[in-house]
């Protein structure tokens, strides 16, 4: 008698497929013929135990999906994986919301099965963690690195599933990755403040280093030397990296009667708004006595007073073109490691005003 099996596939929209199978049913011993793998490899593949490399593991899953022993939607199931450090840049800001919404969205309209796991470098079972996620070879993992630092990443070098990376990128590691354009941003926004007449401009740097804002910094000491203007560092300021925490920060700084730019460049929007509002407070006028940039354009910047000038991040089209880049990689149409730079935008509102070169 003619068995018929419905298989699921959930690539480029949701259709069933109709395999009218054979005499028998697809065992192990099948498999592991059809792949030259012994059957104890292909049972410990197929039940993601460990000690099986990730080429070998991917081998036996696409064998085991056209072969008919798994659906092909069993084999296709996306986790976003959002690493937290210290929550300092996770936490608190609606920058991750829209990025998240962007990459679920492109998931659901391909027809992939996706779900978000909460990763805490803080958590006493960590390393365990890790390891179960990347020891699954049937299913990809988009991991939003934005906390992540190099240390951090080592423990996703062995991962035998696959997998991306977004708002981190490793020139070391075998993945693909997703990135802001950070440092010719940078560069752009601080030649702008150039251009506007300031010649003493200082850095809002958050505290935690992350690499984002590294390249950041990078950027704007490119175009400050550029300039013939290399910064100053009496006008690098490091504040929290959370809006009630720069704002406390910068008032301690004002406290102490430090002395202030004309213009400030600022990590994120986060910082900024934090530090407008302490100089604010303090009897300093943003733009008149000091102008500032932001970065991000999070919708404080356009209720804030003065509205903030900021480089814009496509934030859901940056989460929509992660979950396409492995959804390629899941369907073998990825093959090489690639870096995709997603670029912003320059959002001129009113926290930047032109100044008379008097100095």
């Amino acid at each position: 008698m003619n068995i018929y099996i419905n298989l699921h596939a959930e690539i480029n929209g949701s259709h069933t497929i109709h395999m009218r199978e054979a005499e028998m049913k697809i065992n192990i011993r099948q498999i592991s013929e059809a792949t030259g793998f012994s059957p104890a490899t292909v049972s410990n593949a197929l039940n993601h135990k460990k000690g099986v490399n990730r080429e070998t593991a991917e081998a036996i899953f696409k064998a085991a999906s056209e072969m008919g022993y798994i659906s092909a939607g069993e084999n296709h199931k996306i986790r976003l994986v959002i690493y937290r450090r210290n929550g300092m840049i996770i936490d608190g800001t609606p920058f991750f919301t829209q990025l998240i919404d962007g990459f679920e969205n492109e998931c659901r309209q391909a027809g992939f099965e996706m779900s978000i796991v909460y990763l805490d470098r803080r958590a006493e079972d960590y390393a365990q963690q890790v390891q179960e996620l990347i020891s699954d070879p049937s299913t990809g993992i988009a991991l939003l690195g934005s906390e992540l630092t190099g240390d951090d990443f080592d423990v996703f070098r062995s991962a035998r599933c696959p997998m991306i990376t977004f708002d981190y990128f490793d020139e070391q590691m075998q993945f693909s990755g997703i990135v802001i354009n950070n440092i010719d941003s940078a560069r752009a926004a601080t030649g702008y403040l150039l251009r506007m007449g300031h010649n003493r401009i200082g850095y809002l740097c958050g505290n935690f280093r992350i690499r984002a804002f590294q390249e950041r910094e990078a950027g704007f000491r490119m175009a400050m030397s550029a300039a013939g203007a290399p910064a100053q560092e009496e006008y690098r300021m490091e504040l929290s990296t959370t809006m009630d925490g720069a704002y406390a920060d910068m008032k301690k700084l004002l406290a102490d009667k430090k002395k202030l730019p004309t213009a400030f460049f600022s990590d994120n929007d986060m910082i900024a708004l934090g530090a407008m509002k302490a100089m604010q407070e303090a009897g300093i006028r943003i733009p008149e006595d000091v102008s500032v940039i932001g970065f991000d354009d999070l919708p404080y910047s356009e209720i804030c007073s003065p509205r903030l000038t900021s480089l814009k991040v496509p934030k859901q089209e940056m989460g929509a073109a992660a979950a396409k880049c492995l959804i390629e990689v899941l369907n073998g149409e990825h093959p090489a490691k690639t870096k995709t730079e997603i670029c912003t935008e320059f959002i001129e509102r009113d926290s930047v005003q032109k100044k008379e070169k008097t100095e």
